[in-house]
């Protein structure tokens, strides 16, 4: 297996990539719930590197810390690159992509969910390789495996001897300790004793795999392009390098793609009633991907319709919080009939590679990201939409600039329900006493906010805005909302066994 000179042997322990070191957080962009990782995979097209980060720049709203791809050649075998940082700044040189050669490969982009932080994970970062008895195979993973502590405790005692603390490493060991016949057969064994979410895309020397957990909490979808196939977390990621979308990857089906057999399908799970992320129509996927057959972009103006049909109030203007609230406070003004308007702009060259934060600049709040448009706020009583309130810090900073630009009332509008339960199925929630929703009722959560009112759509709203007409069916809920509801599908092992504590029947 080759690699990129500079790289730490495969999958890893903590030495530096040629590449920038991971850059600086944005000091004021913890207030918003990060999507866990973005998956892509291509086979049957020459230089199937340049796809895979093309592939990987279009997904790289779902993770921002880190990205690797895995590339294999019938010549030279095995090669891989991993980075901390952004896609643009690390898999667009010819000197990094000329290492990747090959017709088939897979990549990852990853925030941290399950595994440690900032410049020592770089042993974390994904797809991880490993040298089986039929050869080698890579494994990506969205998601996040609930029974990762005692699977990684039994394989230890079994004298497994792991390199990462990413729970997609499990994956890898109990593929190794299969008897299955094939790669495929193994990853099936694999994947039936892990628990929680996970949407997987993983290559062997000739075959692209991808399958989904029997819930199909996170997405993936299938495309062509040209004589190959593409798999990936978003359809996007396919308009980008020019595949046709073909079909989502049901729940609990698993795909083997190569050249000589195309795409063959089967159903290793025990079929289960879906349970789709809900959060991802709100705000993890990009507005100009398609989820369930159904435009996100379209989706979030329903949520805003809804919005407005459940919580009028009298404003002269709807304004989006950009730029994730834009969608919901268009369809918030068309329903509502009040004008809408760019009273807030993003600085668009604000990133995470900005100076190195003084307290000077701490201090400035998000007025380094995000500018009041004066001219049109002074006087009016404005509405602001946004997808969510996670700790609340910075829609209380959001207020204070929308009322010093000289605005005579501020009502916040929210494009999804409290946020009241942590997320173990793949997203990187805080704990549960620093959500605001799960200590604060809305009436203080609003005077908490110091705005003049706060309304969060209802979970039946929710349900309704994303094609459910009869709203949340409480028996059998149609998705997973457990961030919002406390209601989870997959009973998170490994927390509960940390001190987490469920629902109660009062709650």
């Amino acid at each position: 297996m080759t690699g990129y000179q500079g790289d730490a042997p495969f999958p890893g322990f903590g030495v530096p990539p040629l590449s920038k070191t991971m850059p600086p957080a944005h000091p004021f962009d913890d207030d918003k719930l990060h999507e866990e990782c973005g998956i892509f995979g291509v086979i049957g097209v020459a230089d199937a590197a340049n796809f895979v980060a093309l592939g990987l720049h279009a997904l790289q709203h779902r993770g921002q810390e880190a990205g690797g791809i895995v590339t294999h050649d019938a010549e030279t075998g095995f090669a891989f690159a991993r980075r901390m940082g952004l896609v643009r700044d690390n898999f667009t040189s010819h000197e990094v992509m000329k290492t990747l050669p090959g017709t088939l490969g897979i990549g990852h982009v990853r925030y941290s969910t399950a595994g440690a932080k900032g410049q020592t994970a770089l042993r974390d970062v994904q797809p991880f390789f490993g040298e089986l008895a039929m050869g080698g195979v890579a494994v990506a993973h969205n998601g996040n495996i609930t029974n990762a502590l005692s699977l990684r405790r039994e394989l230890i005692d079994r004298g497994s001897i792991f390199q990462s603390s990413s729970d997609t490493e499990c994956i890898i060991h109990l593929m190794a300790r299969s008897m299955g016949r094939t790669i495929s057969d193994r990853l099936e064994e694999a994947l039936r004793k892990v628990d929680g979410a996970f949407s997987i895309v993983a290559m062997t020397n000739t075959r692209l795999m991808g399958c989904r957990d029997p819930l199909g909490v996170r997405p993936l979808v299938l495309g062509r392009v040209g004589e190959g196939w593409a798999l990936a977390s978003e359809t996007c990621a396919l308009d980008i390098i020019g595949a046709d979308f073909v079909r989502e990857i049901a729940p609990g089906e698993m795909v083997v793609i190569s050249a000589e057999n195309g795409v063959e399908s089967h159903y290793p799970f025990r079929p289960q009633k879906p349970r789709f992320c809900i959060f991802e129509h709100v705000y993890f996927s990009r507005p100009d991907s398609i989820l369930d057959g159904r435009s996100v972009y379209e989706t979030r103006e329903a949520i805003g319709r809804e919005l407005a049909k459940e919580a009028p109030v009298e404003a002269e203007l709807v304004c989006p919080v950009p730029d994730s609230g834009t969608p919901a406070a268009i369809g918030y003004s068309l329903q509502s009939g009040i004008p809408y308007a760019m009273g807030i702009i993003r600085n668009q060259y604000m990133g995470r590679t900005f100076i190195e934060p003084t307290e000077q600049i701490r201090n400035m709040g998000v007025r380094l990201k995000l500018n009041v448009n004066r001219a049109l706020i002074k006087g009016k009583r404005v509405i602001l939409v946004d997808d969510s309130v996670v700790r609340g810090t910075t829609s209380r900073k959001i207020k204070e600039m929308i009322l010093d630009a000289g605005a005579a009332e501020v009502h916040f509008r929210i494009a999804s329900p409290p946020t009241a339960w942590p997320c173990f199925y793949g997203v990187d929630t805080p704990q549960r006493e620093k959500l605001l929703a799960a200590t604060m009722s809305e009436d203080e959560m609003r005077e908490h906010l110091g705005v003049n009112s706060l309304r969060f759509i209802s979970l039946d709203g929710l349900y309704r805005a994303v094609g459910q007409a009869r709203g949340r069916d409480r028996a059998q809920p149609q998705y997973c909302d457990a961030c919002f509801s406390g209601d989870y599908p997959v009973a998170p092992a490994d927390m509960v066994e940390k001190g987490f504590q469920m629902k109660t029947a009062a709650e």
